[in-house]
């Protein structure tokens, strides 16, 4: 099943981190991180047995964080 051109040059563009990256990035945990991954406060595509995080949802999540406490 292919998408559209249009929906291909956006996905082409997206970079996606592992959770160790993520982990790396927010400071925390692996476990912290799946956790999220879990409850869905951060999305992820699950690529085999691992998961694959978008940049932009880190950052999202981060901004929404930081503005719930601001």
């Amino acid at each position: 099943m292919a998408g559209s051109p249009q929906t291909a040059g956006r996905l082409s563009e997206v970079k996606f981190l592992t959770v160790a990256e993520v982990a790396a990035l927010m400071r925390v945990s692996k476990m912290t991180v799946y956790r999220l991954v879990h409850t869905g406060e951060l999305t992820a595509v699950r690529v085999g047995r691992s998961f694959r995080v978008p940049e932009h949802a880190v950052h999202d999540y981060l901004r929404d964080a930081f503005a719930e406490t601001a």
